[in-house]
């Protein structure tokens, strides 16, 4: 059987700096059955200059009138809502992550517990970063938007000095861009990680819709991260780019449908298949009226269903025998 797959509702930025929307998108996360919802935990001030222009989507989507600097500081969530944020993720059941995009910010979100790392895709050539990242202990997701597999194996060798064995890393394949588009998206290259590096995969997905996470899964990822809002419309760089809340319960049911199908790669017939094998299936009969003594021939017998009889994988063995009795059109042939 497969393992499950790790699906993290990917709350992000969504919450536009309201904590009381940032508990919404937990309850949605919840609801969902995701098992973790993710945020991101930054400071203005250790991530851009003053000065660094958006990305050409966040200024699609928010204008380019501000700056990032300014647009992030509206979206900074202060140590007290992430501790209010994980006190409701425990009374909701599920798992809460966070992104830290500096040292400090990891610090602070080790001290909350949480199970594991996740390296944004733009810090996988910060070495410091990296550096940091493995003195922590904790198992790693590394997302590998615009990289190079030169790039992804660097990272995993600067975590593995580091301490963390690489059977403590998932690599993320990822597009960064929003939304991403299917011809952008190259989801083979998660399997050559996977085949290349040694490494367990999955996919933080950035398209519009939910078939290529689920695609995902089918190819083997193990994690799925989907960026997910309470409503597309609302104001804020990632909104547009991600799912409203019926289509991350889609997505989530999706995603458990395919683990149940994928099964454990025993070819075998299926119980359900039993009572259908000998309807569907053919045996050797009488093409016509056959007397005793005469022999079998490719003339007086065929095959036909049901598969009650003599396997029609045994006609060189019965072509040429005797009949040992008469038989009638249809009849089945004796073993």
């Amino acid at each position: 059987m497969n393992k499950k797959t790790i699906i993290i509702a990917e709350a992000g930025v969504n919450h536009n700096g309201s904590l009381s929307m940032a508990m919404e998108l937990v309850d949605v996360a919840a609801q969902a059955g995701a098992d973790f919802v993710k945020f991101q935990t930054f400071s203005a001030e250790q991530l851009v200059t003053a000065d660094a222009r958006k990305a050409d989507y966040q200024q699609a989507a928010t204008g380019a009138d501000e700056t990032q600097f300014a647009m992030l500081k509206r979206l900074e969530l202060s140590e007290a809502d992430h501790r209010a944020l994980d006190e409701h993720c425990r009374k909701r059941g599920i798992g809460f992550l966070s992104t830290g995009f500096d040292t400090t910010s990891l610090d602070f979100l080790i001290s909350l517990g949480i199970p594991m790392v996740k390296i944004p895709s733009g810090e996988i050539t910060n070495l410091p970063y990296l550096r940091h990242v493995a003195s922590l202990g904790k198992s790693v997701i590394l997302s590998t938007g615009m990289s190079t597999m030169d790039d992804v194996a660097a990272a995993i060798r600067v975590l593995e000095s580091g301490g963390v064995p690489r059977a403590a890393i998932t690599v993320l394949h990822c597009t960064t861009e929003y939304p991403a588009a299917m011809a952008d998206v190259n989801l083979n290259a998660m399997v050559a990680m996977r085949q290349t590096l040694g490494v367990e995969v999955g996919y933080s997905d950035h398209t519009l819709g939910i078939e290529v996470a689920i695609a995902a899964v089918a190819m083997g990822a193990v994690l799925i991260e989907k960026h997910f809002t309470l409503d597309c419309s609302l104001p804020g760089p990632d909104h547009q780019a991600s799912l409203e809340p019926d289509a991350l319960v889609a997505m989530v049911q999706a995603i458990r449908n395919i683990e149940i199908a994928l099964g454990d790669g025993n070819k075998r017939p299926q119980p359900a298949e039993e009572k259908n094998r000998l309807v569907a299936r053919r045996s050797i009969v009488a093409a016509r009226a056959i007397a005793a003594g005469e022999v079998f021939s490719d003339l007086n017998i065929c095959a036909k269903r049901p598969g009650t009889g003599v396997s029609p994988m045994n006609w060189d063995r019965v072509v040429g025998s005797v009949a040992q009795r008469n038989y009638a059109v249809d009849e089945l042939i004796d073993p």
